[in-house]
């Protein structure tokens, strides 16, 4: 059962080019299913084969998971992962039937973005204390995530070769391997002019070639990864904002909201934010609408009457 896993999550990474954060995910709802099958057949997980994984087994699992009150958009991504990893088995010959064939993928909630005001991103773009190499660093991150809208994985994997200063531009890799071009704003291209000055300071000893191309490196002189921004972004919102939630993908929401606030086709934020699918770029109109009637509730003279 491991090797069937280990696989398919080979399959995922080399064949299907999935994330890291897919494969882990995956990993983990696979992981989580054979300890359950195991408890349930009062078997040693080692000892549990395929074929003993039926459509019974699997419809326990999930309900087990609706009873521990799972959100509905974990127990939809789980099914997914399932599915998944069951047709990959078929398709391969490993299996003779696929019993997650017939698993219907729970809708999943509509869930509105969170964003903040422009006011507070313009509050937090005046905490930085420019005399500090580190803080030039931070407020050129927190620009280029506003200014972009670009994912915190994205950000993390930029080299210095994927910022053109002359042109205003970077290029990014996005989900899939696809490559897109965003321009800069001037607040954007002074931020990072600003960190690239400073950015020779911050390497160490310690620092390896991936860091020399990196365009953002740790205080250790490595290449910034991702939990270290999430941490950096959670701080500054602390002192800015009450928004439930505080993260990257937070002020990814505020630039396609912003945008579309102030009239921008909806067809070219999703290109600035690299969606495969206009559907995804869809839920931003809901949050315009929504503060569309906000707006209209609380000036119009017969809105509440």
């Amino acid at each position: 059962m491991k090797e069937l896993i280990l696989k398919y999550l080979q399959y995922l990474k080399v064949e299907r080019n999935a994330s890291s954060h897919t494969i882990t995910s995956y990993r983990n709802d696979l992981e989580q299913l054979v300890e359950f099958a195991s408890s349930e057949l009062q078997l040693d997980s080692k000892n549990l084969e395929i074929y003993q994984i039926d459509r019974l087994i699997i419809r326990l699992w999930l309900g087990q998971l609706s009873d521990e009150g799972k959100k509905r958009n974990t127990i939809a991504r789980k099914v997914a992962s399932i599915r998944s990893f069951f047709k990959y088995l078929f398709k391969r010959g490993f299996i003779d039937n696929n019993p997650a064939h017939l698993l219907v993928i729970p809708k999943k909630e509509q869930r509105l973005p969170k964003t903040v005001r422009t006011e507070e991103i313009d509050e937090m773009m005046e905490l930085a204390d420019l005399s500090d190499p580190i803080q030039v660093q931070e407020k050129a991150i927190l620009e280029l995530l506003y200014s972009t809208g670009i994912r915190v994985s994205e950000l993390t994997n930029l080299n210095v070769s994927d910022v053109n200063f002359k042109q205003q531009q970077i290029i990014v890799l996005g989900k899939g391997s696809k490559e897109r071009m965003i321009p800069l704003g001037k607040k954007a291209t002074e931020a990072l002019t600003n960190h690239l000055q400073n950015r020779e300071n911050m390497f160490t000893s310690k620092s390896d070639l991936d860091a020399k191309k990196a365009f953002f490196v740790t205080t250790g002189g490595k290449r910034m990864y991702p939990r270290k921004v999430q941490r950096l972004v959670k701080d500054y919102f602390m002192r800015v904002s009450e928004v439930t939630q505080k993260s990257p993908h937070t002020l990814r929401h505020s630039f396609a909201t912003h945008m579309l606030d102030a009239g921008a086709d909806i067809r070219m934020i999703k290109e600035f934010l690299g969606h495969s699918s206009l559907a995804s770029t869809q839920v931003y109109t809901h949050t315009s609408v929504e503060r569309l009637k906000n707006v209209y509730s609380q000036a119009h003279p017969r809105a509440k009457k």
